[in-house]
């Protein structure tokens, strides 16, 4: 504990240099406890700011880092001795966080402290599952587990902020960054909108083992047009309040601390320009109270969107649209101050930004010490954890889906004599922690085959690597299948590099690269049991490995502890029960698909040409939204009503009975869908309102109920007014979003 002392110490003493300053005046060292309290703590500290140090508290840079390490630009380490800057991102360590918040201290006229942000997104040192493969555990207790020391972690190394959740909805996977969010639905995007800005924040974001969370990216980026990033987007108000605001909104109502804007534009305006968004909406109407900050460099793209055309003009419209601190673009910081003087911007515009700003700082308390969480003892004590490691890999277990498992062959036998593993992924560990992977180190993944070998060590284990990822090399073809007739069974990795999926990394073709599509059709050829793990960041056209393979395991990215959870799973230790929160579709031609898609005038009927179908391809997707198997089978009974008849002020009870009809112990995941059939407008086919997890023992049954009422009924009706419509509802129950049983009731 020396080195805490000696930082306590070096505190006191950078603290007592302000002396009697007015900043420490309106400081008191105690957690604001009321609203106007922190307001007039905040209004205190703005007072006796001039212009130029309230613009740099709208100023955010980042640190760089480079194979000696992490280092700040000498331009930067000025700006932050100059009060020019009031936040610095990817800076972490306990060490380094210190060394700059120091400057912040000693330097400036009033020691206003720096905030310092990152992408801790799925895992700060412990990597957890990407984003979309979490989502798939349906467990919101995991989730939230994970993002806690996700933030228990990072803030041990000096950081206050991190720029999670991702609550984008998006329906196109040929878009990157459907890797770093939930899926296609905005019911279970906001759920787990809510889980993650809980276990960022915890229960009291003063605390110092917690991060302010911030809500990404506001608004509507998932429906980038042609699934390419930072590509434009073009819906109706409709749209965009029934399936994109959604999850934004949940995280906003459940306190996350900052909102990060999107790079495209929504309707023409680009959204770092939007007031509608940023002020009408988010502001106004939501109630948000926090900061706003730019996605990097965005107010200069809005030179390149074409509707600024100059630094003036891009600062000029971001700050009168509502937009707090601009990151990284320096267009704040060059223009502000002459936008003030010009008459162009009110000062008034200014100080409600800062004034956000400094209101976070106080509730992360920076104020009352900058340095409370750069601390070499807590850096020591709490990163990657063996506790920590254990929930890694049991939220990757449960976010293990088994897409296929044909004549049961798993889960396999301890006793089998010989495996092969074989694949790109087999011996692999840069891949496994996935994009957005922070400060994680993948040396220190598991590999599937360190996996294997763990859990089976008494079994003869071969391996081969049998081709690069991507590229036309077939040379190791021939080894693998070698390898392969050896064996009694083949567990056969294959998938996406991580840089595959992610941002900027938007794909034409799902398809597996075709080097890996040869080695599986050789593979396959030696009539060997096969097994495929795919490791992916989003949905894949993986048809002829459905045709042909008997048993497939979709695992995502799992993170640090990949080949433990895997081999969980193989070998029967876990059985999976992981859902697709995203449709596979069989084609990029059936882009978008989704299971809540509208019905046509002339819906699908294969008698029927002149109905909405393709030519060339089923409408149907390869696997449906909420698709994902057990080594059990569960049969679900009739769907039961409470009532036959509500009005909206009434709710119902919709119950189920599940039987586990097979031979494990195992976990269901209970959907609840809702359909309206007749209403001024149309509705889609069904919607995800509720699910739940059921654990059965073999033979055991448990009964169910969700509650049906006003929130899981309202909808924006003709009139874009939010409410009920009388009339028959439609409540479907079931394992995925197509396997369900039913039941109606009229609302009145």
């Amino acid at each position: 504990m020396q080195s805490d002392k000696i930082n306590a110490m070096k505190n006191k003493l950078f603290l007592s240099l302000i002396g009697a300053s007015l900043l420490l005046s309106a400081c008191q060292p105690n957690k604001p406890q009321q609203k106007n309290d922190l307001e007039a703590r905040v209004d205190s500290v703005l007072n006796l700011m001039t212009l130029e140090e309230k613009v740099g508290q709208l100023t955010l840079f980042t640190s760089d880092m480079d194979q000696t390490g992490a280092f700040i630009r000498k331009e930067y380490e000025n700006d932050i001795k100059q009060a020019k800057v009031g936040a610095i991102f990817n800076a972490y360590g306990a060490d380094y966080t210190r060394y700059l918040q120091e400057m912040a201290i000693k330097n400036t006229r009033l020691r206003i402290p720096l905030i310092f942000g990152y992408d801790v997104v799925h895992g700060h040192r412990t990597i957890f599952p990407v984003p979309l493969g979490e989502a798939a555990s349906w467990d919101l207790e995991a989730i939230e587990k994970s993002a806690r020391i996700a933030a228990i972690e990072a803030s041990a190394e000096g950081l206050h902020w991190t720029f999670a959740p991702m609550c984008d909805v998006t329906r196109d996977p040929r878009w990157g960054r459907i890797v770093e969010g939930a899926g296609e639905d905005p019911f279970l995007a906001s759920k787990i909108a809510v889980a993650r800005v809980n276990g960022f924040q915890g229960d009291d974001v003063y605390q110092t083992n917690t991060l302010a969370a911030c809500v990404k990216h506001f608004a509507a980026y998932g429906a980038s047009q042609a699934g390419r990033d930072y590509h434009a987007v073009d819906m109706s108000e409709r749209m965009l309040r029934e399936t994109y605001m959604p999850p934004y909104k949940a995280a906003i109502d459940a306190g996350a601390l900052t909102v990060m804007t999107s790079f495209n534009d929504l309707n023409g305006i680009p959204v770092t320009a939007s007031r509608y968004l940023m002020t009408e909406i988010l502001r106004d109407e939501w109630g948000f109270s926090g900061f706003v900050v730019t996605d990097y460099t965005s107010i200069m793209e809005l030179l390149y969107h074409g509707v600024a055309g100059d630094t003036l003009e891009a600062a000029e419209k971001s700050i009168n649209a509502g937009v707090d601190m601009d990151m990284q673009s320096g267009f704040y910081q060059t223009a502000l101050v002459s936008l003030v003087e010009q008459k162009r911007v009110d000062v008034a515009v200014i100080d409600q930004a800062v004034r956000n700003i400094l209101k976070v700082k106080f509730q992360l308390g920076l104020f009352d010490d900058p340095f409370r969480y750069s601390s070499n003892e807590r850096e020591k004590q709490e990163i990657m954890k063996p506790e920590f490691l254990d929930a890694a890999r049991d939220v990757a277990r449960k976010s293990i889906v088994l897409l296929k498992n044909e004549n049961q062959l798993l889960p396999l036998d301890k006793n089998t004599k010989t495996i092969a593993v074989i694949g790109p992924f087999a011996d692999n560990q840069r891949e496994l922690i996935g994009s957005w992977s922070a400060a994680g180190d993948w040396s220190k993944s598991v590999s599937l085959l360190e996996g294997i070998r763990t859990k089976v060590p008494n079994v003869n284990i071969l391996h081969a690597m049998g081709s690069e990822i991507t590229g036309d090399e077939t040379s190791m073809i021939k080894e693998a299948v070698a390898t392969a007739r050896k064996a009694d069974v083949v567990i056969l990795a294959v998938g996406e590099a991580a840089w595959m999926s992610g941002e900027a990394a938007s794909r034409t073709k799902l398809d597996l690269p075709e080097i890996q599509q040869q080695l599986v059709e050789a593979i396959h050829e030696t009539g060997k049991p096969i097994v495929v793990v795919l490791m992916n960041g989003r949905p894949l056209t993986i048809n002829w490995i459905d045709e042909n393979i008997p048993s497939v395991l979709e695992t995502w990215f799992l993170g640090t502890t990949t080949g433990h959870a895997i081999a969980d799973v193989i070998f029967g230790d876990y059985n999976p029960s992981g859902k697709l929160p995203v449709t596979f579709p069989r084609s990029v031609g059936q882009i978008p698909i989704h299971y809540d898609m509208r019905n046509t005038g002339r819906p699908f009927n294969p008698d029927s040409k002149f109905t909405s179908k393709y030519l060339d391809e089923s409408n149907d997707p390869l696997y449906v939204f909420g698709h994902g198997l057990s080594y059990t089978t569960f049969s679900y009974g009739p769907v039961t009503l409470s009532n036959q008849s509500i009005n909206e002020n009434e709710t119902l009870e919709a119950s189920v009975t599940i039987t586990n009809t097979g031979n494990y112990a195992g976990t269901e995941i209970a959907q609840l869908y809702i359909h309206d059939p007749v209403a001024s407008v149309a509705r889609p086919v069904k919607e995800l309102k509720g699910f739940k997890k059921v654990e059965l023992m073999p033979n055991e049954s448990k009964t169910i109920a969700f509650t049906i009422g006003f929130d899981e009924l309202a909808f924006y009706r003709e009139n874009m007014s939010f409410g009920v419509e009388a009339g028959q509802i439609n409540v479907m129950i079931g394992t995925n979003s197509r396997d369900t049983q039913s039941a109606s009731f009229m609302l009145e």
